[in-house]
């Protein structure tokens, strides 16, 4: 199979992953689903999926693994939380910030939605390169903390302070939420990320907010605006 020609995302897409998104914590499985489908088919469009090895770091939700594995790839998570679901089924557990890997061994690095939880990005998006070898793929993808969906489950007060927001959860809900800024949940932003990308040894293919069409690509060339429009910020890079 030879990679497909790029194709243009446009609103009914946008909706069409929007919708899943509102029932993420009712039905996890249809959105996980449509996330990793979607996934699947933006890396078709650079690479073979058949054969290779696609290594997940911070993986989650078991739809990622199945919809790889049905599309050939050699699937192997890695979380630091050894009760993931996908790390219990033939996973590693491993720090991001230090890859139990040689350098340049896998071809795809996939990782969504786990840079805002760590306390260095910078760092790990160096360990996602270093692993990778020379003309495969990094895929990285994450929610920026001044988007509509930055504080996660404490969105949108995250706006008014994360620290506020936090005490906002407990008090409706009795307990704290999972995702608490300063510890589980960091303040990145989208210029941390494109700022990471200009100076990787790789060449960028694609840099747009993830769940919104082509055309907004845009927003990233305005600052300000793009970190509060752009929701999660999308990198796919080729390493040299």
């Amino acid at each position: 199979m030879t990679p497909a020609h790029p194709q243009r995302r446009g609103l009914r897409r946008s909706v069409r992953l929007f919708r899943s998104f509102l029932v993420e914590q009712t039905e996890p499985e249809r959105f996980y689903s449509t996330l990793a489908d979607d996934s699947i088919e933006l890396l078709r469009e650079h690479t073979e999926l058949a054969g290779r090895t696609v290594l997940d770091v911070g993986a989650g939700p078991s739809e990622f693994a199945r919809a790889f594995r049905a599309a050939g790839a050699h699937y192997v998570p890695v979380d630091h939380d050894p009760t993931v679901a996908s790390v219990r089924d033939g996973g590693v557990v491993g720090d991001a910030l230090r890859l139990p890997l040689a350098d340049g061994s896998v071809d795809i690095v996939f990782s969504s939605n786990m840079w805002e939880h760590v306390p260095d990005p910078e760092a790990v998006a160096d360990e996602l390169l270093r692993v990778t070898r020379p003309g495969g793929l990094v895929f990285l993808s994450y929610t920026n903390w001044l988007s509509p969906w930055g504080g996660h489950e404490t969105s949108p007060w995250h706006w008014l302070g994360g620290e506020r927001a936090i005490a906002r959860y407990e008090r409706r809900h009795g307990h704290p939420p999972k995702n608490r800024v300063g510890e589980t949940l960091h303040r990145v932003s989208v210029r941390q990320g494109l700022e990471w990308a200009a100076g990787a040894d790789a060449d960028v293919l694609a840099a747009r907010p993830r769940y919104l069409p082509d055309a907004a690509r845009v927003v990233l060339r305005v600052p300000g605006l793009r970190e509060v429009v752009t929701w999660n910020l999308l990198l796919l890079l080729r390493r040299r």
